[in-house]
């Protein structure tokens, strides 16, 4: 574990390709599958007092697809399945919309980091796309991408961290924020695209003493209050819909 002056405080997760399977704007929790290490990675991090929390673009509330119950029904399948989670972002707004919170704006991360009493820098955002690693980048805080078969090519070449799952990411966290390009294996980048691997990361060591973190936000109550300002256009292509 790393020196107390140097440790990861707070991770963040992208829900849909991040911790569970991606369902076009889910509305039924029954739908909800976890990807494989998911709740292994999150309970990890929680027997080390690390916070952990959600932060999901969730525009099919925008456009009508599904309604902010669906999504906080979802969301308590997902706490269920995998949490619980100390905090959860939602944003429901559409790509044009004009918010702040809306992924790859910051607003998400920096309030999320806020609820669970870390600075950005002492956070670590993980997800699947681009637009994950870009909030995190303007947040101040630290990236890890997780690809899958969503994940573009690109993408993958300008994360600064890459890991092939997130048992790998997780354990890589543990001794402080994320360092080198592929972590906690040498594996080439095309590797992150291969079946997902339980082996190659550091073995954690005694966890410390508990962290102080704010009780869990239900994920269906309190969650993040976009406010305004303009936000550039991101790619809302088929496969795509966050």
């Amino acid at each position: 574990m790393s020196p107390a002056g140097n440790r990861v405080k707070a991770v963040l997760f992208d829900r849909d390709g991040t911790l569970v399977h991606d369902v076009p704007h889910n509305g039924d929790p029954d739908l909800v599958r976890p990807v494989e290490g998911a709740r292994e990675a999150v309970a990890l991090l929680r027997e080390h007092g690390i916070g952990v929390g959600v932060v999901t673009n969730q525009s099919g509330v925008a456009r009508g697809l599904i309604s902010d119950g669906d999504v906080r029904r979802v969301n308590r399948r997902v706490d269920e399945l995998i949490g619980p989670f100390d905090v959860w972002a939602v944003c429901p707004h559409g790509p044009d919309d004009g918010c702040h919170c809306r992924k790859p704006q910051p607003g998400m991360v920096l309030w999320a980091a806020g609820r669970v009493c870390a600075g950005p820098a002492d956070c670590v955002v993980v997800g699947d796309i681009g637009a994950d690693m870009e909030a995190a980048e303007r947040a101040g805080a630290h990236g890890i991408l997780v690809p899958n078969d969503r994940t573009r090519p690109e993408e993958t070449a300008a994360a600064a961290h890459v890991a092939p799952d997130l048992l790998t990411a997780v354990r890589a966290i543990l001794n402080g924020p994320p360092k080198g390009r592929v972590l906690a294996d040498e594996r080439p980048i095309e590797a992150a695209y291969g079946p997902a691997t339980e082996t190659g990361g550091p073995q954690a060591a005694d966890p410390p003493g508990p962290a102080t973190i704010p009780p869990a936000t239900d994920p269906g109550r309190g969650a993040f209050t976009p406010g305004a300002g303009r936000v550039r256009a991101v790619d809302d292509s088929p496969g795509r819909p966050e």
